[in-house]
Parts: C-alpha cells; structure tokens; sequence
C-alpha cells in the first residue's frame, strides 16, 4: 500500500501540533499543487533551489529521507528523482492524494502517510538519513515540538534541514503585504506574520532538541526579473541544514 491512513484519524489530529485553519487552507487549494502557474507557483520556482543546496551537502542518491509536512509532493518527488528512497508525511489527506497520484503518474516510487512528526518520531526513530521540513515551522502552534521530533526522526549523524521566514519588518512588508497583496504570487492569508521565527530562535529549537547548526543560507526573490536566489540574506526567507551527533 502505498499511502497509509490512521481510521482516527479525526480524534488524533484535534490533539496534534496542528492548526486546522491551516490544514484547511491548504487542503482547500491541494487540487492546484502541480500547476505551476496556480497559488503553488513560488515553490515550484524555489524547489531546484532548495534540492541542489540540500544535495550540495548531502548527496541524496541511496539515501532514506523524510520529508515533513510534504503537502503535494513537490520536494518529496524531487529528492526521489536524485535516487532517494522518500516518504513524506502530512496532515492534509487532500494534499496526500494529489501526491500519491502524480507520483503514480510520473512512476516514481514514493510513500506517503497521514500522521504527524511527533507521532512517526514516536514509532520511527532514529530511521532516516535526511529529514526535510521546509515551508512549515510557521504554519504550525508550536514548531519547537517539530523540530524535536525531526531530531528523534533522523539517525545520528544524519542531517536535518528547515526553511522558514524571518520575523522582522523588512519580512512583513516583502512576504506579507509585497507576496500576498501587491504581487500577488501567494493568496492572502497565506502567512501570519506573528508565527514567523528568528533564525535565533530558530537556533534555539535546534539546540535544545539536539542538533548541531550546520548552516545557514538565505533566498530572496528580485520582483523586477521575477527570479529568486540563494544568497546569506536571511532577512526574510532562509534554510538551516543540521546534524545530530553520531
């Protein structure tokens, strides 16, 4: 089976590390995750970005990796093309099946299963080499207890990678007001600008839950050639990769 299903799903999701306002966002707009010119536009643009850097410094090929919060597959599917055995987890039923099926589609093997981190940390630790976790710490009541998880997820020595946004004016106004209202790349209410995090803070989550920060890099988006880059600007988006001690 290639998607597995918890039958309580309902019940357990009430108790999770989740919000449902945005489960129900994203679930809303789940039939629109592979076109590139729909609300899921700026992560089909930034996906080669974020797999060649997190390849640059894990060579993904025979490597078993997570990826949390997958939503439609996105970066799941292009991990396994770099010869990756990928599973990716979600809370969005909705999102998983527009996953399975383009994997399906595209014939690249993939599983995907609706459950939490925390609950896959609790039966799977210590099981990948890679755990990703990109474009959800800010979506989530409490991404400290993600994180941690991610720690439990990832075997020692293996290594962890987050992306996230920056809490700052400069972050408000360019991936609030400037992506949402004014370029319109990502519907309003995308983001809430009070769940963004500080890499310090960010930093923090890592320390305590047992990881080393590795490094850190920043992308920024040019409206006037409408190409985004990675570069150290971390005043608004940016990745941290991790390890955990062997």
């Amino acid at each position: 089976m290639r998607r597995e299903q918890n039958p309580h799903r309902p019940a357990i999701i009430l108790a999770m590390n989740a919000d449902p306002n945005e489960l129900k966002k994203f679930s809303d707009l789940a039939h629109r995750w592979w076109d590139p010119n729909s609300e899921f536009r700026p992560l089909h643009e930034i996906n080669p970005l974020r797999l060649e850097w997190i390849n640059a410094r894990v060579p993904l090929a025979g490597k078993k990796v997570l990826d949390v919060g997958c939503g439609g597959g996105i970066l799941a599917e292009s991990m396994a093309r770099k010869g990756a055995t990928v599973t990716g987890i979600d809370l969005s039923e909705k999102a998983l099946k527009v996953a399975d099926l383009h994997s399906l589609e595209a014939e690249i093997p993939m599983r995907y299963e609706l459950v939490s981190a925390e609950d896959l940390a609790a039966r799977e630790p210590g099981q990948y080499d890679v755990v990703t976790c990109m474009e959800m710490l800010e979506h989530v009541p409490d991404p400290a207890k993600v994180v941690a998880a991610c720690a439990t997820l990832v075997k020692p020595g293996g290594h962890v990678f987050f992306s996230t946004i920056n809490r700052n004016p400069k972050s408000y106004l360019l991936a609030v007001i400037g992506a949402e209202y004014v370029l319109r790349l990502l519907p309003r209410g995308t983001h809430d600008y009070a769940k963004f995090i500080k890499p310090a803070e960010l930093a923090q989550h890592v320390r305590n839950a047992g990881l080393e920060l590795a490094a850190i890099k920043g992308m920024t988006y040019n409206p006037l050639t409408r190409v985004y880059s990675l570069n150290q600007d971390t005043d608004v988006n940016y990745m941290i990769a991790c390890t955990r001690p062997a």
